[in-house]
C-alpha cells in the first residue's frame, strides 16, 4: 500500500473547525439561564472536545437532574447562533481538498452528535469530502445504539469500518487527527497512529501525556507528518512522541 491511499480520519472541534466561542458561549448561556455557576474561561475551553455531558456533570459541576435541561438550552444557542460563529482553521480546506485530489480516503470520528456534526461540515461546504462522519448519539448523553457507538474508541471504529467498505485496499489502516487526549486513545484502542495539532483546546502537555505520535503546530506540517506517517500506519511508535520544532 501506498502512502497515498492511507486514510485520515480527523477530529471536529480543535481540529478542522474553530468554534470561536460558539461552544462555549452556548454553554456559558445555558447555565446563566438556569441559575448555575459559570467555570472560568480555562475550564471552559476544557470543555471542548470531550463528550458534553461528561464536561457539564465533570468541569461545570452541573447536577442529573438538571443535565438534560442544560443540553437542551446549549443547543439552542449553538444552533441559532453558534454554528455560524464557528470557523475552519487556516489551510484546512486547502489541506482537505488536497488529500481528496491525491485519492487519500479521509474521515471524521467525533464525539459532537452525528447529525450535528455533519450539519457543521455542510455549513463549512467540506461534508461532501469526506467518506464517512461519525459522531455521538443526539442526545449527548444516551448511550451507544447498533448504528451510532459510544465513546471516542467506537466512534474511530465506526470511521474506520466505513472506510474499509468504501475503498476495501485500505482496511485497518488510517491515521488520527485529534487536539485532545481523547483522540489519542480513541486511536490506540484500534491500533492508529494519533497526530495532535496544537492549535486546539487540549491544556499544555495533555497530548504529550497522552501518547501523541507527533504534535504539529501548521497545516504545513501536518501535511508532511501524514504523509511520512502514512508509510507505517498503526505501528506501536505512540511512545516515540515529537513535535514539529515550534514547541
Amino acid at each position: 500500500m501506498t502512502h497515498t491511499t492511507v486514510p485520515v480520519i480527523f477530529d471536529l472541534d480543535g481540529t478542522l473547525v474553530d468554534p470561536a466561542g460558539g461552544i462555549t458561549g452556548g454553554i456559558a448561556a445555558a447555565l446563566t439561564e438556569l441559575g448555575l455557576p459559570v467555570p472560568g474561561p480555562d475550564r471552559m475551553d476544557e470543555m471542548v472536545g470531550p463528550k458534553l455531558s461528561h464536561s457539564l456533570t465533570e468541569i461545570a459541576g452541573v447536577p442529573a437532574a438538571l443535565l438534560a435541561d442544560v443540553i437542551r438550552i446549549y443547543r439552542r444557542h449553538y444552533a441559532s447562533t453558534g454554528i455560524a460563529q464557528s470557523r475552519l482553521y487556516p489551510g484546512i480546506r486547502d489541506l482537505l481538498e488536497g488529500f481528496v485530489a491525491a485519492g487519500r480516503p479521509i474521515a471524521v470520528a467525533t464525539q459532537k452528535p452525528e447529525g450535528l456534526a455533519r450539519t457543521v461540515l455542510e455549513h463549512h461546504g467540506i461534508a461532501r469530502l469526506f467518506h464517512s462522519i461519525r459522531g455521538s448519539a443526539a442526545d449527548e448523553a444516551g448511550a451507544a445504539t447498533d448504528s451510532v457507538p459510544e465513546g471516542k474508541a467506537g466512534i474511530v471504529a465506526a470511521a474506520l469500518s466505513d472506510l474499509a467498505a468504501a475503498v476495501p485496499s485500505t482496511a485497518g489502516h488510517a491515521v488520527m487527527v485529534g487536539d485532545r487526549a481523547q483522540d489519542v486513545a480513541g486511536a490506540a484502542a484500534n491500533g492508529l497512529d494519533c497526530i495532535g495539532v496544537g492549535w486546539g483546546f487540549a491544556p499544555d502537555g495533555e497530548l504529550h501525556a497522552a501518547g501523541a505520535v507527533e504534535i504539529v503546530h501548521t497545516t504545513t506540517a501536518l501535511h508532511a507528518t501524514i504523509t511520512r506517517l502514512s508509510e507505517r500506519p498503526g505501528t506501536a511508535a505512540l511512545n516515540e512522541v515529537h513535535t514539529d520544532g515550534n514547541v
